[in-house]
């Protein structure tokens, strides 16, 4: 019995390890999370300082896993503290942004939040060169210790006084709900909110040593562990309920990025700890080296993870899109159809191969005839000098009065030059798409009917491609008419509504911010940022953010909103060193010396080192960047005079 009762503290030690080295990853890619996807929204930055001390005391407890004496274990003991002693501080910093989220404002709570902080740096030089708040230390595996010092009661009851006041903080945010949606959000919060402390508190400090006994370290470590299940649990809900907070993406992306990052990357990662601690301890296992097996399964783990995710993704978005699940089928199947200019490029040029294979010939091209400025090749094979030639000489009027075959929709070869040529049109026969040429093996067109039918298959995958594109270019054509119209919709739908807020926020009434041409809006001020009528009567001068910087332009709107339009700007200038042909630095470089300095376009692509027709892309991006801008100065505008 005694033997079991060894061998069950031991795996129980061991799950709690590895549960241990498993939190430590999810509070690590939960903080990176939030980073990268929520950084603007307070919240999520105070939840950060939350769940990073959640992250350095759980780092330390695995280290202290892997330590052989008191003297290795203290260093150890001592960062736990760095997570512990902010805790208090994060709590009540992270609790008050949520309250202020709801416009209920305390400057209390914002001192009590500076003073938390203030608190938990004065802890550090405690824990770690006195003996007032822990001292000597208990070395036992699994249950590595402190002593509680003469002050340890004192920061107990300042602990769990933050803990509660945090706790009655998030209860007066969810009062403050109006929606049934936010309503739910902050009850998760409410429900996991304890996770954090349940997690840090060196509870052992209070109890006494551990019991000898068996069966009492069995029984301490089965509710360790699941103390630890419930805390990796409630920790990965709060995070959840953060996720929405500051974002304008629909609630389904959201929801949808966290479930595959969390399985992707935390699960992953807990797979293969798992498995390293798993692996025996041995020389040689199967008759290999164990570095070998453990890194090849390592590899095994990862891989089928990945794939078993794969599988799993079509049943894991009929839950996460139980309701929009038909729409969300057809946008995904909108993304996979989708041609890009390459992918058709492609496609044309696998289908004109094809058909020089069939009739035997070594060159050929495919030209799109809805571009303005004439016959645009879309695709090519074989001499490219015999295609400028023919291109630059074709005489479309010429192949629109040929025959067609006896009115058949199979399309007939006309000779023109030393090409064969067959026009592209719509499914309705009704609108001429491109022309097809190839070689001319004879003078006239010989094709066999094998040929011939093969040739008709390739020509009508052809026209299906170009006519699949324009109708594309149609649809991108929409969307950039509604893009705006649907920011605006999700700006309406990320404003929660709480108790006290205003009826309806004045932003979204009148401001330009919300109008559908508002990137026009600043297209046209830009145009003529040196004066001009788009700038002069522009609708962008009733903006909040140019009334208050009028009164540092002696009350000149023009001037004011020149200096506010720059302000956009260089809120777009990366850090360091200007580079004028880097990625990251394109889009202000394109502003600031097309529309700070005013330069030709030759010479700003000459500059820049790219092609006119590429800059004009950019260009656009770069202004769409600097409307983005200005409407988050106004928003910032917006909240500091609420």
């Amino acid at each position: 019995m005694e033997i079991f009762a060894v061998n069950l503290v031991t795996l129980l030690s061991s799950l709690n390890r590895a549960l241990s080295s498993a939190i430590v990853i999810l509070a690590f890619s939960l903080l990176i999370y939030v980073l990268t996807h929520n950084l603007r929204s307070s919240v999520a930055r105070s939840f950060s300082a939350l769940i990073a001390c959640v992250c350095i005391t759980y780092l330390g407890d695995v280290a202290l896993f892997e330590t052989t004496s008191l003297e290795t274990a203290v260093p150890w003991l001592k960062i736990q503290w760095i997570g512990i002693a902010f805790t208090p501080a994060a709590y009540l910093h992270f609790s008050d942004s949520l309250l202020r989220t709801t416009n209920l404002l305390s400057d209390l709570r914002r001192w009590a939040v500076r003073g938390g902080y203030l608190v938990g740096f004065l802890l550090l030089p405690l824990a770690f060169w006195t003996e007032l708040l822990v001292h000597d230390g208990v070395y036992d595996p699994g249950v590595t210790q402190f002593r509680a010092g003469p002050l340890f009661w004192l920061f107990s009851i300042y602990f769990f006084a933050a803990v509660v006041w945090g706790a009655y903080n998030i209860y007066l945010a969810r009062q403050r709900c109006l929606t049934s949606t936010s309503r739910r959000r902050m009850t998760y919060l409410a429900v996991s909110f304890a996770a954090p402390a349940l997690g840090v508190f060196p509870y052992l400090l209070v109890a006494s040593a551990p019991s000898p006994s068996f069966w009492s370290r069995a029984s301490f470590f089965t509710l360790l562990f699941v103390g630890n299940v419930g805390i990796a649990l409630m920790i990965a809900v709060m995070a959840y309920s953060v996720a929405y907070f500051g974002v304008l993406t629909p609630d389904r992306v959201v929801k949808h990025r966290l479930i595959h990052y969390l399985l992707r990357g935390p699960l992953v990662a807990t797979l293969v700890i798992f498995i390293i601690m798993a692996m025996p301890e041995r020389s040689q296992l199967f008759g290999l080296p164990r570095d070998m097996v453990l890194a090849t399964s390592i590899v095994a783990a990862i891989v089928l993870a990945q794939l078993a995710i794969n599988m799993a993704r079509p049943a894991i978005d009929r839950i996460v899109f139980r309701r929009d699940r038909e729409e969300i089928e057809w946008i995904q199947e909108l993304d996979r159809r989708l041609l890009t200019t390459t992918d058709l490029q492609q496609a044309l040029e696998n289908i004109l191969v094809a058909l020089c294979e069939v009739l035997r010939v070594r060159t050929g091209f495919i030209a799109n005839l809805a571009a303005r400025s004439g016959p645009r090749l879309e695709a090519q094979c074989g001499s490219q000098a015999a295609v400028e030639v023919s291109l630059s000489g074709v005489n479309v009027s010429a192949l629109t009065r040929a025959p067609r075959n006896g009115g058949e929709r199979e399309p007939a070869f006309v000779p023109q030059g030393d090409f064969w040529f067959v026009l592209l049109r719509t499914k309705s026969r009704d609108m001429i798409l491109g022309l097809l040429a190839v070689e001319a093996r004879a003078a006239q067109p010989d094709l066999t009917e094998s040929e011939r039918e093969i040739a008709a298959a390739l020509i009508a995958q052809a026209e299906l491609a170009l006519e699949d594109r324009r109708l594309q270019q149609d649809v991108f054509v929409a969307l950039e008419r509604i893009i705006p119209e649907i920011e605006r919709v999700q700006r309406l739908r990320g404003t929660v509504r709480y108790a006290g807020s205003p009826a309806l926020d004045p932003i979204a009434l009148d401001s330009p911010v919300n109008a559908p041409d508002f990137t026009q809006m600043v297209r046209d001020a830009l145009a003529h940022y040196w004066g001009g009528p788009q700038l002069s009567d522009s609708p962008l001068l009733r903006l909040r953010v140019v009334q208050e910087a009028m009164d540092q332009h002696d009350g000149n709107a023009v001037r004011a909103l020149r200096a506010v339009l720059g302000q956009a700007i260089d809120n777009l200038r990366p850090d360091g060193e200007r580079r004028m042909t880097t990625a990251e630095w394109l889009l202000y470089n394109i502003l600031e010396l097309k529309f700070i300095q005013g330069m030709r376009v030759r010479d700003i692509a000459r500059r820049l080192a790219m092609s006119e027709s590429d800059l004009y892309r950019k260009q656009r991006v770069a202004i769409e960047e600097v409307a983005r801008a200005l409407a988050e100065m106004e928003q910032k505008e917006q909240k500091t005079h609420s």
